[in-house]
């Protein structure tokens, strides 16, 4: 397969709510879609970086720099090219693992395509249904974030997930509790919030029987995740810390996680995601696929990912209405808290000219 062209799409989608996590608020996502276009098709990838540095150092005008400039010239010299060759093929850039992820997302979508082969396959899928959870940002109330929860486990999501943050930790996760009872899978996300200093107030969550607390300490923390595991009974997830296969590996060895958040956004692809997968199965450790709040087309990719047979938690693969009113492909809708696995070829689904063109506020094509 040789690549003729990329094409960048840069577009803003509004949010059915502001989403506020302990870094920031959002009321509209904007992303930068990669079509790659090869003699015989195309295929579509999703960078999950933000508009701004927030969630990490990745954002979406660096982004589309190191395509435009770097990485997009390096696969339009390589020649014969498949998904596989991606990573090693640009390994000499260092870090921007998201927008690696989108180019490899495209190519190896365009690949499966050209073979009828679908994500799932590809990836090593062992179920038609992956089950559901979804993420509730902090509120201004803790009534307005009864009334989300309510409103998400009416829908028929299995797991709730609170984004909490000092000073909206404690009393949120209780109020919930109290509401909805133990029966409910729920876990909470700090997104970096706390520090090793936290730790009696993070305990003080361990009555509360959640799933797991998400990277509660900064990324590049470790070494305290791995202490803090020794002060809370509440199992410790890592996110942001996790940026490939090997970061899984030492992690685990050091004791810093009991789970693993795969989001392949952050880990530099679905290829590198699934090595995750992998190495985490080795170690007995459970994982789940983390959300971005992707369109249809990374959410797509995302159910593949989710079912393979070592993510035995529901993920942030919540129905695409959860956070848009209209997607850019047809929507993912729940079914008994269940999205079903695209078997189609590629990704399964594609954009509708229409929608994706009323959100496009730009786009650039890199040809050879």
């Amino acid at each position: 397969m040789k690549l003729s062209g990329v094409e960048l799409r840069r577009v803003r989608m509004p949010l059915v709510a502001p989403f506020r996590t302990s870094f920031g608020t959002q009321a509209e996502r904007e992303l930068l879609l990669v079509r790659a276009v090869t003699p015989s098709g195309e295929g579509w990838g999703e960078c999950v970086a933000m508009e701004a540095p927030l969630y990490s150092s990745e954002y979406n005008d660096a982004a589309e720099h190191v395509l435009r400039n770097h990485l997009i010239p390096e696969l339009l010299r390589a020649g014969d090219l498949t998904a596989h060759k991606v990573t090693p093929l640009l390994a000499k850039y260092k870090g921007h693992r998201m927008a690696k992820a989108a180019l490899e997302m495209a190519v190896l979508d365009a690949e499966l395509r050209a073979h009828d082969r679908s994500f799932a396959a590809e990836l090593g899928s062992t179920r038609d249904f992956v089950a559901c959870g979804v993420s509730v940002g902090i509120m201004d109330s803790i009534p307005q974030l009864l009334d989300v929860v309510g409103g998400d486990l009416d829908e028929g999501d299995v797991r709730i997930k609170l984004k909490i943050e000092p000073g909206w930790d404690v009393e949120p996760v209780r109020r919930v509790r109290e509401r909805f009872g133990d029966d409910v899978l729920l876990q909470v996300d700090a997104n970096t919030a706390y520090t090793l200093g936290d730790a009696p107030l993070l305990a003080r969550l361990d009555p509360f029987d959640l799933l797991l607390i998400e990277q509660p300490l900064e990324e590049e923390d470790v070494l305290g995740h791995a202490e803090l595991a020794r002060r809370i009974r509440t199992p410790i997830c890592l996110d942001e810390s996790i940026v490939s296969a090997r970061a899984a590996a030492d992690a685990i060895k050091l004791g810093a996680c009991q789970i693993v958040n795969i989001k392949p956004g952050r880990v530099g692809g679905y290829l590198e995601a699934r090595r995750v997968h992998d190495v985490c199965a080795a170690h007995g450790v459970a994982v789940w696929c983390g959300g971005m709040i992707e369109t249809g087309l990374g959410r797509a990719a995302n159910v593949a990912l989710a079912s393979l047979p070592g993510f035995t938690l529901p993920g942030d693969t919540s129905a695409s209405g959860r956070f848009y009113r209209t997607d850019i492909t047809e929507p993912f809708v729940l079914q008994s808290g269940q999205l079903p696995v695209p078997t189609g070829p590629g990704l399964g689904v594609t954009p509708i000219p229409g929608l994706l063109d009323e959100v496009t506020k730009a786009k650039a094509w890199i040809g050879s």
